[in-house]
């Protein structure tokens, strides 16, 4: 995409929106044929597993920190925060909350949710540890898009096992407010060169946009996906919230990358290549 493309133009370019994952009901039957789709695909979508009181526990906790008492958290503003002078501007300038599970007992019980956990340890085949915690938000009418990227090409995520990634919905995320896209499979490629465009992603003429599958969930509902797993979320152009946790897990077991493994792995420094 060129530099001068618009939101809608590379919403449609780069994303598609006529094949749907297929989804789970619920973790009450999560077993071999759950794990062997994720094992495969590189992801598993499940529904149902927020129930409504842990939904809106999170929601609230969230307009807590943002609006009340952040309590340590960290919030990133698309804007600076001194230009903010309504309520209703800051909450659209909010693009991410992170580094919240250890101050709000309400996010700590769905970090450490026994459902999510047991699951996450059968992929993991090891007791999982939680390395990252984040909240992403895409206002109404223009909320950023995530370029297609994997989520271990962040350094904090460099892992020399694979990192295990829970998308959790607060709202509905569906196919005009920025859900979750994948390339099914993909993680099997391995690492992939990122490269500092509209974010730090994967060039975008190297990503397989007609093998594209979109994940809109209901609030509630997650996506389990493999820390190589190339997706990426298109903008919210709609009037309606797009409000996500996200939780990253590795094995008790796993090192980080040495900086040389990393760059070897997930930019281009020793190739060469460009975008």
């Amino acid at each position: 995409m060129s530099e001068k493309s618009s939101p809608e133009e590379i919403s449609a370019q780069l994303y598609r929106y006529d094949r749907i994952a297929d989804k789970w009901n619920g973790f009450e039957h999560w077993g071999k044929d759950q794990l062997e789709q994720y094992r495969n695909n590189g992801y598993s979508a499940i529904e149902h597993v927020l129930n409504e009181k842990e939904i809106e526990d999170a929601k609230r906790a969230l307009f807590e920190i943002i609006f009340v008492d952040d309590k340590g958290a960290q919030i990133q503003f698309t804007k600076p925060s001194s230009e903010l002078k309504t309520e209703e501007e800051r909450e659209l300038a909010v693009r991410k909350v992170s580094e919240f599970v250890e101050v709000d007992e309400r996010f700590k019980r769905i970090a450490y949710h026994s459902a999510i956990l047991a699951a996450v340890r059968d992929i993991l085949g090891e007791e999982p540890r939680l390395v990252q915690d984040m909240a992403l938000l895409k206002p109404p009418h223009g909320g950023g898009e995530k370029p297609w990227h994997q989520d271990m090409a962040y350094g904090n995520l460099a892992y020399e096992k694979a990192v295990v990634g829970v998308w959790i919905a607060l709202d509905e995320a569906a196919l005009d407010n920025g859900c979750m896209h994948v390339i099914p499979g993909s993680h099997a490629d391995g690492a992939t060169p990122h490269y500092a465009v509209r974010d730090w992603q994967i060039c975008d003429s190297h990503v397989a946009v007609e093998k594209d599958v979109a994940v809109p969930l209901l609030p509630g509902g997650l996506l389990l996906f493999h820390g190589l797993l190339k997706h990426g979320t298109p903008y919210n152009l709609s009037p309606k919230k797009r409000r996500a946790l996200q939780f990253h897990y590795v094995g008790a077991s796993v090192s980080k990358l040495t900086p040389k493994e990393y760059k070897r792995f997930f930019t281009n420094e020793m190739s060469g290549a460009e975008c």
